[in-house]
């Protein structure tokens, strides 16, 4: 019965959700005037490694390299936000209005923004045009986990560049959307999608892969920005070869078996679906992985390396230098692939990490030794805390049992659910207050496992859930934390789970999306909202401002979707009145 149930929530995301948007590729540009109005120039990597320091575009996701998600402007600030005005409203339009999580980039009065059903559009600043649309051709049978999002592509030399939802990287010609190379990453058929924004570095794309609910193996891999050929690959499954110009260049840090039992590695999860950052001053790629598999822990006794982790990657060899765990033998399904992001303090590079088990995580990022971690969730129950080496202290009762050849083992409660403390959602980081700022949700699940076995393209768990909400009044939570003592310095409740992204700037404001519709500007030191306004859906993007012609702009798309409607159990039930839909919307001040 179990088996079924889980089936048909895999489907209802995978297929009959799908089916509908199975379309031609495609690529309608506008009037010839239209597409002429921006002066292209090329972008180069060094441009995207300057990204955090140029207000004038937004070159990649995270608003830099390092993925802070903080702006140096103040046009718009803590006494002028009040006067923020709609400027215009873009639709991806047809019926394809589920789950927008795209950020948007900016580049010579451009907007380059991808949707739902693996969608891009190149919109005119200035007027709100279409200049040209892009429509993937997506196969019946494509089976990606947590809806049919993308959160957004890179910018390079005249390329937009992202990925799609049955596994391939497609670089369009900026001026015109026209395809410029189409390169395969993997096979859909066993699972694996593409739903990250790539990075570009040294004048390489740089992606992961997602389908760890498949028993597929993750990797990270950098292929040429210019041509889309494979420069190296690097397996997240201890026990894989990774590549490097098409020769082997050795297991990083392991061998097969010796975390994982018998064959496991080899259908081991650990997908790195979220993506990465980059930091110059280590000159290290940061990568999480997501859960091993299958979620049934008791079948793979273990560590399981590298699920659940974060990974330091050389960029120019693929090489893995250093990699910290959150979550030793996952049983919960974790993930460990939130965002690392770099910050220094007192002259010390650190790298931040709130995981989905409900703990926020500081590093040394040159070597990726523990410094301390803290609950930034409540009530958390699978671990009782952190020990001094960075390792969970487990709770006993914690894990849900094992059905030792019954049809289900001993459900537990457990905090957080499945879902997280924080999911993909992306928190950022202030330089003025030393503060982040994370969105988290507060909620556990029932959860037990059940006997599973191993097919290649069908759903790999073993377990069945139910997540329930741990308060009465809220569940999501936007808080601000000290990254070093773990002290919550403020935290604004909001009833619906929150599952949108955060920008912080120098104006003194935090600004986040919740899934009722509002688009909100808190001060980044009190809390206190300072700016409300309902865009008509709910918000599960990240927000990104830049200046033009001396005004400064903010935009962020709207778009109620992604895993909560589809797995959230209780909450979802809760919260299904709340309406889809595909919208960009751009703000300025009023004059």
């Amino acid at each position: 019965m179990l088996k079924n149930r889980l089936l048909t929530s895999a489907a209802a995301v995978s297929l009959s959700a799908l089916l509908t948007g199975c379309v031609a590729d495609s690529n309608v540009a506008k009037t010839e005037a239209s597409a002429t109005k921006a002066a292209y120039t090329p972008v180069t990597s060094n441009d995207v490694l300057n990204d955090v320091k140029t207000t004038g575009d937004v070159l990649s996701n995270g608003m830099g390299l390092q993925g802070q998600r903080f702006s140096p402007l103040t046009q718009i600030n803590k006494e002028t936000v009040k006067d923020l005005v709609p400027v215009w409203n873009f639709s991806f339009g047809g019926e394809k209005q589920r789950g927008q999580e795209s950020q948007p980039l900016i580049k010579d009065g451009v907007m380059y923004v991808t949707a739902s059903y693996s969608r891009a559009f190149a919109i005119d600043i200035a007027s709100g045009e279409e200049l040209w649309q892009y429509d993937a051709k997506l196969p019946d049978a494509i089976l990606p986990c947590c809806d049919v999002i993308n959160r957004g592509g890179a910018l390079y030399d005249n390329l937009f560049i992202f990925g799609t939802l049955d596994s391939k990287l497609v670089a369009l010609d900026r001026k015109t959307g026209k395809v410029v190379w189409k390169k395969k990453i993997e096979n859909y058929k066993d699972g694996y999608s593409i739903t990250a924004a790539p990075i570009i570095v040294k004048d390489m794309v740089i992606t992961g892969v997602a389908g760890g609910e498949f028993g597929i193996v993750g990797k990270v891999e950098a292929r040429s920005a210019k041509t889309g050929e494979v420069i190296w690959t690097r397996p997240t499954v201890e026990g894989h070869m990774g590549y490097l110009n098409g020769k082997e260049n050795g297991i990083t840090g392991g061998e097969a078996g010796k975390t994982w039992p018998g064959d496991m590695w080899k259908t081991g999860g650990a997908a790195t679906w979220l993506g990465g950052t980059y930091d110059p001053e280590t000159d290290l790629l940061f990568f999480g992985t997501g859960n091993p598999a299958p979620w049934n822990s008791h079948t793979r006794p273990g560590d399981n390396l590298y699920s659940s982790s974060r990974l330091a990657i050389d960029p120019d060899t693929g090489k893995i230098v250093w990699h910290f765990q959150t979550t030793p033998h996952d049983g919960w399904d974790f993930d460990g692939v939130n965002e690392l992001i770099s910050f220094n303090k007192d002259g010390k590079k650190y790298a931040a990490t709130a995981d989905r088990n409900g703990f926020f995580y500081v590093l040394d990022r040159t070597n990726g030794k523990f410094i301390t971690a803290n609950p930034f969730v409540s009530k958390i129950t699978w671990a009782k805390g952190i020990d001094k080496n960075g390792k969970p202290i487990l709770n006993p009762e914690g894990r849900p049992g094992n059905p030792n050849g019954e049809s289900k083992g001993k459900s537990v409660f457990s905090v957080p659910s499945f879902l997280g403390g924080k999911n993909w959602m992306p928190m950022a980081y202030s330089q003025n207050t030393g503060n982040f700022y994370v969105p988290s949700n507060e909620w556990g699940m029932d959860i037990w496992n059940q006997p599973i076995s191993y097919k290649k393209g069908a759903a790999y768990l073993g377990a069945g859930f139910t997540i329930k909400p741990i308060y009465d009044d809220h569940i999501g939570s936007l808080k601000a934390i000290d990254p070093l003592t773990g002290e919550i310095k403020w935290n604004y409740k909001n009833k619906a789970p929150l599952w949108g992204g955060v920008l912080t700037t120098k104006g003194g404001l935090v600004f986040f999306g919740t899934p009722e519709g509002k688009f909100l500007a808190l001060d980044d030191e009190t809390g206190e909202t300072l700016y409300s306004f309902n865009v008509g859906s709910g918000i599960v993007a990240s927000p990104v401002t830049w200046e033009q012609n001396g005004e400064q702009y903010i935009a962020i798309v709207s778009g109620w979707g992604g895993a909560v409607p589809l797995w959230g159990g209780e909450v979802a039930k809760s919260i299904k009145n709340i309406n889809q839909g595909g919208t960009v919307h751009l703000f300025k001040l009023h004059k």
